[in-house]
């Protein structure tokens, strides 16, 4: 049994396995990682050997650490062990996803949801249905871009509307107000100024990463989008993304005890400070940190890219059941990126995410083709739970 994991920002690290009678009895860790000094491989492979099957992450990273460190203590290397691109929990994640505990992109299809301009409530509701569809076990995972023809203030779960939003700058300049399912903070959007899209996947493809892990890891395509038009962008913080010119995006995510993740970004391409501030009190100060990341390109070939196959149902991961609505859909079978020349790009082990579909049929065609931001408006602010409330 082979299991992968693509460390963001680092290294892919690969893992062969065999068990029996509920241990590891083979282990054979690979990748394009770099580790000093070469006997370090073997120590790590024998440190795993013999540990339950069922193992957590935590587990299985304390034996390799442990098993290093004894390995030192020993005299068994002649230099301190140097892990670059990668680390003992990233060997952990491949073992877990090599024993079918945790998931990869490749092990699931998406269903691509793109219908057109929707009411802001009506957006964020999605989010929170779509969510606990999968939790329930009725869906598969879905990958859903975001459209709207007015302006909405999206605010966090956990926020004060008193402290967040204005009331008379909102009635002012009709704005909509929507509390969303997952936390973070509050962001004013109109329709042509930012690109969003809404990620629900099963609990396995994050399994074993830590908050902040997964959100690198389930925005990991997006740098890479950014860097085939041309921006530069890094992580920052816990759920940014930014520029040399500022930041760019932002993501949140909310966990069902169902087994679902809900992951969504707004990407800002222009900003409207001075409305925001009228409208959004201390939320304003998320308007003039937007850069915009691409003037001519970025807002209709950032997100997820080609390899979708065109499909009439909805779809099912191969590790999630689930029944589908039957609408006009795209059935995206994520793999990793592969064909970029550029000596700037990253490698395609890299580019691993869900992706859009160029040919799909019914409400989302074109679209899809384009990436967000074509056609009317553009996708607004990623939402959920209590939609449209305007209790503090």
């Amino acid at each position: 049994m082979r299991g992968e994991y693509k460390v963001p920002g680092g290294k892919l690290v690969a893992a062969d396995v065999e068990v029996a009678g509920g241990a590891l009895t083979e282990v054979s860790v690979s990748g394009d990682f770099f580790l000093e000094p070469d006997a370090a491989l073997a120590v790590i492979d024998e440190s795993l050997r013999g540990r339950p099957a069922d193992a957590r992450v935590a587990d299985l990273t304390t034996a390799i650490e442990d098993g290093l460190r004894r390995a030192e203590a020993d005299g068994r290397f002649d230099a301190p062990v140097q892990m670059v691109g990668f680390t003992p929990e990233a060997v952990a994640i491949a073992v877990r996803r090599a024993l079918g505990h945790a998931t990869s992109w490749q092990d699931h299809t998406f269903e691509l949801i793109h219908p057109g301009p929707l009411p802001p409530a009506v957006l964020g509701a999605l989010d929170q249905v779509l969510t606990e569809e999968l939790a329930a076990g009725r869906r598969g995972p879905t990958l859903r871009f975001w459209e709207w023809d007015e302006r909405a203030v999206f605010i966090g779960s956990f926020q004060s509307l008193r402290n967040e939003v204005d009331p008379e700058g909102v009635a002012k300049h009709e704005v909509t107000v929507v509390r969303r399912i997952s936390g973070g903070g509050a962001m004013f959007m109109e329709a042509g100024n930012c690109i969003t899209f809404s990620l629900v996947v099963p609990a396995s493809l994050v399994d074993g990463l830590s908050f902040e892990q997964s959100y690198r890891f389930l925005d990991d395509w997006v740098i890479g989008a950014l860097a085939d038009v041309g921006v530069t962008a890094t992580f920052s913080g816990l759920n940014d993304i930014a520029s040399p010119a500022g930041k760019i995006a932002g993501s949140a995510q909310k966990r069902l005890a169902g087994g679902a993740v809900l992951h969504h970004m707004t990407m800002a391409t222009t900003s409207t400070p001075t409305r925001c501030s009228r409208c959004c009190g201390s939320a304003a100060r998320s308007c003039p940190t937007r850069a915009r990341p691409a003037r001519t390109s970025a807002s209709t070939r950032c997100g997820p890219r080609r390899g979708c196959r065109a499909s009439r149902s909805s779809t099912r991961s191969s590790r999630t059941s689930g029944r589908g609505t039957g609408r006009s859909t795209a059935t995206c079978v994520p793999r990793s990126w592969s064909g970029r020349s550029s000596s700037s790009r990253r490698s395609s082990a890299t580019r691993s995410g869900p992706r859009a579909c160029r040919d799909a049929p019914g409400p989302i065609r074109a679209r899809a083709a384009a990436g967000p931001g074509s056609g009317r408006g553009n996708p607004g602010c990623a939402g959920g739970s209590r939609p449209a409330t305007l209790d503090g």
